[in-house]
């Protein structure tokens, strides 16, 4: 483990998570469950941002003010860290990836969007197929959040990461003692920043 300074003021540093901007990937092509695994492989987790889109000005403005900055392995979320800071040092980590979504093999014609409705129910029930299993990611999910808790003792924290990933995340943050002082909700670009209290 790294050796961070200590924070400046004897406390923790800000933590803020932020869902990635809006994919160019088309949520409502119609498909077969095996048409839909195919385009989560890809065609989802590949996909750039749809080019155009504007960062809120709190996550400009968390992400100029923090220490350390960091994003997960997929394009999506490297993107998203580079609209909204422009020219600052990234941290790229395999850690923060989006939890699979693997459809159960039914029968249907589906949007993409549906499917993953589909996936992330089945998945969250244990059918990963061969899969990162819901366990698995728990774990990744609490070694992320040490990782970002690590930075924080050297000051601000944002990372650029997925909805559900950072969803599992939260628990983690809460039993460790930080407490969410803003909710931006789940949509593209939101962002939730946490404090450590004590109390």
């Amino acid at each position: 483990m790294s050796q961070l300074a200590p924070p400046t003021q004897g406390r923790p540093g800000v933590i803020t998570i932020a869902r990635h901007g809006q994919p160019d990937a088309n949520r409502e092509a119609r498909l077969d469950w095996r048409g839909y695994e195919d385009w989560w492989d890809n065609i989802y987790q590949p996909a750039s941002l749809v080019p155009g889109q504007v960062p809120p000005a709190r996550l400009v403005d968390a992400a100029r003010a923090a220490d350390h900055l960091f994003a997960s392995t997929l394009r999506r979320a490297i993107e998203t860290a580079e609209t909204a800071a422009p020219d600052r040092a990234l941290s790229i980590k395999p850690v923060f990836v989006e939890a699979e979504l693997p459809p159960p093999p039914m029968p249907g014609i589906f949007m993409a969007k549906t499917w993953g409705v589909f996936a992330r129910c089945s998945w969250w029930l244990g059918f990963a197929r061969g899969r990162e299993s819901r366990a698995d990611a728990e774990q990744r999910a609490k070694a992320a959040v040490d990782l970002l808790i690590e930075a924080s003792q050297s000051g601000d924290v944002v990372l650029f990461a997925h909805g559900w990933f950072n969803r599992m995340m939260r628990p983690h943050l809460k039993h460790a003692g930080w407490r969410c002082v803003h909710d931006g909700g789940d949509t593209y670009w939101s962002c939730r920043q946490y404090e450590f209290r004590q109390d």
